[in-house]
């Protein structure tokens, strides 16, 4: 008995010296990667993550492609001990094998501590990036950031509802799309046929999502939209075979459609891209099918579209 007394003493010593954590894991919004956040966190204003009352501890939560997590892991296998003051470092989590480094740095003139970590997702990598300033880190500190880490945990779907809900417009017929991922929290979306697993490409899909500063005289939409359709990612062999302006929703626009081969079995798509100008922001919707699959999505592309409406 006396030796246990001393060792319970310096169990809730060393528990009362770190930051206790709330009871379950926390996901932000439209995102499937969560954790426990440290008690002085909560929910963050502006980003999908966690801060301090005061903002000056953040914990940036969000979702990479899925290459990113084996890109880490064979850098890490490549040079286990780092460069350049940054520390290597891995942890078993519920999500799997994370890896995660610390450096010291600055933000401004404030020495702050920063830490980046990366772990496996289906279809996606998890990532997290922590920064704490120099007078927090004596609660928030190395060990708790650690512990932190460890709850992270993956939730296999987030609802449709969830989702949509975060985007900065309505979208009120989904035209039977029953597979819906947000690719930029409250930004943009992909609404398929497809799942992430089998691939997108061979069956009709759609990205929904805003862009930013856009021609506003006539004369330099038609350019406009050329160029951004030429550029749709995965899309090559490319070759536009109409674009011409239009009204969507009674706003001007434009339609651009493009023949061409994507995914890595080369498959012959159909593509038709809207942008819906704005003043300081314009709807771009982009929407594929293989093109034995056009004409009926087609119809369901645009009834997606007309069913976007502003908010409030």
């Amino acid at each position: 008995m006396k030796l246990i007394r001393p060792l319970a003493a310096l169990a809730l010593l060393i528990a009362s010296a770190l930051p206790a954590f709330a009871a379950e894991a926390v996901f932000p919004p439209g995102l499937r990667l969560g954790m426990v956040p440290l008690v002085g966190l909560s929910t963050a204003k502006t980003f999908p993550g966690f801060e301090s009352e005061d903002g000056s501890v953040k914990v940036l939560i969000t979702e990479l492609p899925p290459a990113a997590y084996n890109e880490v892991v064979t850098a890490f296998n490549a040079n286990p001990a780092g460069a350049g003051g940054v520390k290597p470092d891995k942890i078993e989590t519920s999500a799997g094998l994370a890896y995660f480094t610390t450096e010291n740095a600055k933000a401004g003139d404030t020495l702050v501590k920063r830490y980046s970590m990366i772990v496996p997702g289906t279809g996606f990598s998890g990532y997290v990036a922590v920064q704490i300033p120099e007078n927090a880190a004596k609660i928030y500190t190395d060990e708790a950031v650690r512990q932190m880490f460890a709850t992270a945990t993956i939730r296999k779907e987030v609802s449709i509802d969830e989702q949509i809900a975060l985007l900065p417009f309505k979208v009120t017929d989904l035209a039977g799309f029953k597979d819906v991922r947000t690719l930029v929290p409250g930004s943009s979306i992909i609404l398929a046929d497809g799942t992430e697993n089998s691939g997108y490409e061979s069956k009709p899909f759609m990205i929904l999502g805003l862009i930013g500063a856009t021609p506003q005289a006539a004369d330099d939409r038609a350019r406009f939209a050329q160029e951004a359709a030429l550029q749709i990612p995965g899309l090559r062999e490319t070759k536009i075979t109409m674009s011409e302006p239009i009204r969507i929703n009674s706003l001007p626009g434009f339609e651009t459609r493009i023949d061409g081969v994507s995914g890595k079995d080369k498959t012959p798509v159909t593509v038709v891209q809207w942008i819906r100008f704005g003043g300081g922001t314009s709807l771009r919707i982009i929407a594929s099918a293989p093109r034995d699959q056009w004409s009926d999505a087609f119809t369901r592309f645009r009834a997606v579209r007309d069913g976007i409406q502003p908010k409030g």
